[in-house]
């Protein structure tokens, strides 16, 4: 059965990226429904795209299902972020009743406003020092290329196959701690001056929802380590959702595995 929700945030879907997790995408978009579903920036990774062309036919999928959604009545809001910045030059155009915003001000059901940004904007590397910007995405896109043979391993060992070496690692870096902190309090510093409650946000991949300073601070997450996202039910409350593969999904691949393994062997 499908769950339902007045609004769906997700960010940093990476599309055009082999960190992409396409097939964990796919399943939370077949099992969750919105009236209004935001696509908060890095949803193609126009960056990965320009060193190599990888354009799988599930990324394709992806868009083909958010656009299905947009035509039968979801109202879809993408706010580019640093990954697709390029679409940035379209700020209130409308492309496939998908409507592109730089940003966003969500009213919740309780009245809650919140300030939806992609949230690079408040990141100063990101900003002043883009080449240290870019190293560092391949430095983490590396990270996740060995995460996914130590998930095998692991999971040959019997040891629990969803551990994030990436996330592992920002946490050890007192650097990156500091970083995430400095991102966090940054962002929400500028909503004193407004009207709002909060902030939502994606960009540095880590899904949160917490008070700083009386405003709500939420992140999104990402669909390339923790495969996340933020809804809100239609009393206004917002929820943070890890989502894991269905069993049915899951039965799906392994049998269409099985149809491809007989093909090959007859």
């Amino acid at each position: 059965m499908n769950n339902t929700y007045r609004t769906i945030w997700i960010s940093d879907l990476h599309l055009g990226s082999t960190q992409c997790q396409a097939d964990v995408l796919l399943d939370f978009l077949k099992y969750n429904e919105s009236e209004k579903l935001y696509l908060v920036g890095d949803i193609i990774d126009f960056w990965s795209l320009s060193k190599k062309m990888y354009w799988p036919r599930d990324h394709n999928t992806i868009i083909q299902k958010i656009l299905r959604k947009a035509r039968h009545g979801t109202q879809v809001i993408y706010i580019p972020g640093n990954h697709d910045e390029n679409v940035r030059d379209y700020d209130n155009y409308v492309f496939g009743d998908i409507v592109v915003k730089n940003s966003d001000v969500h009213t919740s059901a309780d009245g809650k406003q919140f300030l939806v940004v992609h949230g690079d904007e408040y990141d100063t590397i990101a900003q002043c020092y883009k080449w240290m910007a870019k190293i560092g995405s391949d430095g983490y896109d590396f990270l996740i290329w060995v995460n996914r043979f130590l998930r095998i391993i692991r999971r040959w060992l019997g040891m629990q196959s969803n551990f994030s070496l990436a996330a592992y690692v920002k946490f050890k870096v007192k650097n990156v701690v500091q970083f995430i902190s400095d991102y966090e309090e940054t962002i929400v510093s500028t909503l004193t001056d407004k009207d709002l409650d909060g902030v939502i946000c994606g960009h540095i991949h880590h899904a949160e929802m917490k008070k700083i300073n009386g405003f709500l601070y939420i992140n999104t997450g990402d669909f390339v380590e923790s495969c996340t996202a933020i809804v809100e039910h239609f009393n206004g409350t917002l929820e943070l959702l890890k989502w894991q593969m269905t069993e049915a999904s899951i039965t799906d691949i392994e049998t269409l595995e099985v149809d491809v393994d007989n093909r090959l062997t007859h």
